[in-house]
């Protein structure tokens, strides 16, 4: 009676055992794929702040070019040195490595045949983790289904202003032979109510009293 008993004890344990197991092992495998997307969302998060710097340095060099020179770099060197100028001078301070690939390597959109750099990109291919909520100058990458489609051009230097700042508009004359429009008459205020002169109230007339008792006259003296 003793032997089946403890053959049954036996089965149960070894059922359990690999119950405890599977469990181990599909939590071990959670936690490795949650700490895969923590790690691949800093990389997207590093490649975003990357990427600025980019955005920034295409707008530095733009913005630094003299009159008749073509405002994009040929290649990503002239933003290291600027070979416009005699002496030094960086828009960026070094070439960063693309944190999704591991490599110094990037992609780069090109105004023509290589003639001028208008964007940079990751050469990754995979799915982003990040598809949405991204800051005011990223808002283009919302719902991109691979990293490489985040393209880090000169107009993402810096977010859409909420209100207008700056100069006044420039106003441009009329064209010769074409009469310019008059501006709109303002109509003059009308001209304020002038009020009527009051009169003074006039004072109440005065009534004896009925109940008082009439003042007596007095009787005039006959003249001697």
């Amino acid at each position: 009676m003793r032997a089946p008993r403890m053959r049954r004890v036996g089965g149960f344990t070894y059922l359990s055992l690999l119950i405890l197991l599977a469990i181990i092992g599909l939590v071990t495998a959670t936690a490795l794929k949650l700490g895969s997307v923590v790690q691949r969302s800093r990389a997207e998060m590093e490649l975003l702040d990357i990427g600025a710097a980019f955005s920034d340095a295409l707008k530095s060099y733009a913005d630094a070019t003299p009159a008749g020179m073509p405002p994009q770099p040929p290649s990503l060197k002239e933003l290291l040195k600027d070979p416009r100028f005699p002496g030094t001078r960086r828009h960026l301070r070094k070439l960063f490595v693309d944190p999704m690939t591991g490599k110094a390597e990037w992609g780069i959109l090109y105004l023509g045949d290589k003639v001028g750099v208008l964007a940079v990109y990751s050469l990754s291919d995979a799915k982003p983790v990040k598809v949405g909520n991204f800051p005011a100058r990223y808002t283009g990458f919302e719902g991109k289904a691979h990293i490489s489609d985040w393209k880090f051009s000169m107009a993402l230097a810096g977010a859409a202003p909420t209100e207008m700042t700056g100069p006044s508009p420039r106003v441009t004359a009329p064209a010769p032979g074409k009469a310019q429009a008059a501006p709109p008459s303002i109509p003059a205020p009308p001209p304020p109510p002038v009020e009527a002169p009051v009169s003074p109230p006039e004072p109440p007339e005065v009534r004896p009293d009925p109940a008082e008792p009439p003042i007596p006259e007095t009787p005039e003296k006959p003249q001697n």
